[in-house]
């Protein structure tokens, strides 16, 4: 077996881009992992492409063609092209030159939301031979998104007697983007009374606080409008803002606190309605309606939001399921609890809920490319088709085996997530013309899921067998005398091939004499096999003709068989018996015999001899004399000719 050999290849080109989300340039590196499988002798192999999002629609990423390998006058007769449920919406291959193209915006946030690797993937397929490709489209952030805060304006209330350095938690903004584009720092407009801080939650995320810096005095001022801004470090910076309305109150000098800031769940995906996700609670030291806590779920941003999905108890802290989670629409939610006071303080944390797949996905089966018909004198290993098998689950719950349902003489080579149908034996259309392949996938998920797909291939007819005549020779009886252009004999064949490879063309060959032909004697129908007399036979002249009829089929090549067929003339009575002696030729005199006068009865005078052309009955002659006066002292042999004495001859006609 073949070692598997990697070719890395590294490519790193540079595009100016215009968006009116402005990004200045384009950076992308291909990396090339080409393994040479011993099997089939295909290969199969992974490329890494990095983009960033929001390029022109039509824009070029790469030339695949050239990154593959693959020469560009073969691409529309190898049929290079993509195959995948979801790429094939952002990208296509000009079949003319390779190159792959952007089809549709890209937007990383709704892709992959707060994910770190946003990743595309597909595979390219070529035929004549079949290789795939594992394309990897890893989709780079570009700051498309500028912080937001959820209200454009937030109040809350701050007792009068509130001590100095007391800290205030703020609603963090949200910002799609990830890195740098995402939200790095905050900004409190200047004022005599608050500063801002900064903390970092164990996710990593900044919170900004709120700090007294001044006392404050209600009498003085009730209220208080500050800026907070929020700003990431992309570039260029983007900004989003809030308006603090700040109520200066009396009395309620405490604020809820979170047990945590951050609660991290786990929930499998099958989890009934109405089940409890997670107690979470937060204390106020304060007493009466200032340290009654009312809890709710804040909306963060349209690309991480919950609308109906959870629920929380107002009073108890208590969230639950509203709806239906499902894997594979969403992996993980992000909820923004808040916790207020009878006296307006409020707290905030965050509740990550990681959703656990379960096998709830059957395998789904696709074919990709069939060959049908397929020739029956196909080789054992030619691929039939290809198959992909896709489960939306994750895991084992997607690891999926393949298998062919009956023993038909096909078998599945696994290719990643495709797999092949190839001819484990040699087939024969006259034995089978069709077949019905059931496949069934079933995924390795407890308890396992299984699918099948019933495959409909055709086997299309190559001229591999000659016409065939039903016997080895064929005997023929025709009379002579016959009608010219009469029908004496019909012969056939039989072709199990199909169409042209069927069709019969019939002819015959023999030589009658060095100067004449069969061909003047007889004739056959290419189309029908049916045989006809050329002429009128004569026995005397041909008793018999041995000739050869070929059959011949329009295939190609053209296949033949012979038969012989022996056609004989039967004898009719049209020719008279002819007297050899005494001979006819005298001339009308009488031929005379000398019979001794004292011969005995029953003494051989002579012998008639005759002889007749026909045959059989037709030739078979009697001899009697001509009713004559006087003629008793002789007879004649009915059967030989001979003529003898019957009795005593008499000397002057005495009686004797």
């Amino acid at each position: 077996m073949m070692k598997p050999h990697e070719i890395i290849y590294g490519k790193m080109r540079k595009a100016k881009m215009k968006s009116t989300r402005s990004y200045n340039r384009l950076r992308w590196q291909v990396t090339i992992s080409i393994f040479i499988v011993w099997l089939c002798h295909s290969a199969s192999g992974q490329i890494h492409y990095s983009i960033v999002e929001e390029m022109r629609k039509d824009s070029v990423i790469a030339n695949i063609a050239d990154d593959l390998g693959l020469d560009n006058n073969q691409l529309s007769s190898r049929k290079l092209r993509i195959v995948s449920r979801s790429a094939e919406r952002y990208f296509y291959i000009n079949e003319n030159n390779g190159n792959l193209h952007v089809k549709d915006r890209i937007d990383r946030e709704t892709l992959c939301g707060a994910e770190a690797t946003c990743l595309l993937t597909f595979d390219a397929v070529v035929e004549n031979p079949f290789n795939n490709f594992k394309i990897r489209i890893e989709i780079q952030d570009v700051n498309d998104n500028a912080p937001q805060f959820f209200n454009i304006k937030t109040v809350f209330q701050i007792i009068e007697f509130t001590d100095i350095g007391t800290k205030f938690v703020l609603r963090s903004a949200e910002d799609p983007d990830i890195g740098s584009n995402s939200v790095q720092t905050y900004k409190l407009s200047d004022n005599q009374y608050f500063t801002l801080t900064e903390n970092i939650r164990t996710d990593g995320s900044k919170y900004p606080e709120l700090v007294l810096q001044k006392p404050l005095d209600r009498e003085t001022q009730d209220n208080h409008e500050l800026i907070l801004t929020a700003l990431d470090a992309g570039n260029p910076i983007r900004s989003g803002t809030t308006l603090l309305r700040i109520s200066v109150i009396d009395a309620n000098d405490n604020a809820p606190i979170f047990t945590q800031d951050m609660y991290k769940v786990n929930l499998k995906e099958n989890i009934p309605g109405n089940s409890t996700v997670i107690m979470i609670n937060a204390t106020d030291n304060d007493e009466g309606i200032n340290a009654q806590i009312t809890y709710s779920l804040l909306k963060i941003s349209e690309h991480n939001h919950h609308t109906g999905i959870f629920r929380i108890n107002p009073n108890t802290g208590e969230i639950k399921t509203n709806g239906i989670l499902d894997y594979e629409i969403r992996k993980n939610y992000e909820l923004s609890v808040e916790a207020k006071d009878g006296g307006g303080l409020v707290a905030h944390c965050k509740v990550l809920v990681e959703v656990i797949d379960i096998n709830d996905n059957a395998p789904e089966i696709s074919i990709t490319s069939l060959s049908s018909p397929i020739p029956e004198d196909s080789a054992p290993g030619t691929m039939v088709a290809l198959i992909e098998v896709h489960d939306q689950d994750s895991g084992d719950n997607a690891d999926v085996d393949c298998i062919i349902l009956e023993d038909v003489g096909f078998t599945l080579l696994s290719l990643d997530t495709y797999y092949r149908l190839v001819l484990k034996n040699a087939i024969d259309r006259e034995k089978v013309s069709s077949y019905n392949i059931t496949i069934i996938a079933k995924d390795r998920g407890s308890p396992p899921l299984s699918s099948r797909k019933v495959l409909t291939l055709d086997v299309s007819d190559v001229n591999d067998n000659p016409p065939i005549f039903s016997k080895s020779t064929y005997v023929a009886y025709v009379p002579e005398n016959n009608l010219p252009g009469a029908s004496i004999f019909s012969i056939q064949a039989s072709d199990p091939d199909t169409g042209d490879n069927a069709r019969i063309i019939y002819s015959i060959s023999c030589t009658v004499t060095e100067t004449s032909s069969i061909t003047s004697y007889l004739s056959i129908n290419i189309e029908t096999g049916v045989l006809y007399a050329q002429r009128s036979f004569d026995y005397e002249q041909n008793k018999e003709f041995i000739i050869e009829v070929t059959a011949l089929d329009n295939g190609s090549p053209s296949l033949s068989s012979n038969v012989t067929l022996f056609i004989h003339i039967v004898d009719q009575n049209d020719n008279a018996p002819k007297i050899l002696y005494p001979s006819p030729d005298t001339g009308g005199s009488a031929v005379f015999e000398m019979v001794p006068f004292f011969s005995e009865p029953n003494s051989l005078i002579t012998k008639v001899v005759a002889v007749d052309a026909d045959s059989g009955h037709n030739s078979w002659l009697s001899y009697h004399f001509i009713p004559m006066s006087d003629q008793n002292h002789f007879v004649i042999s009915e059967y030989t000719g001979e003529i003898r004495i019957s009795r005593t001859l008499c000397f002057k006609k005495r009686t004797c």
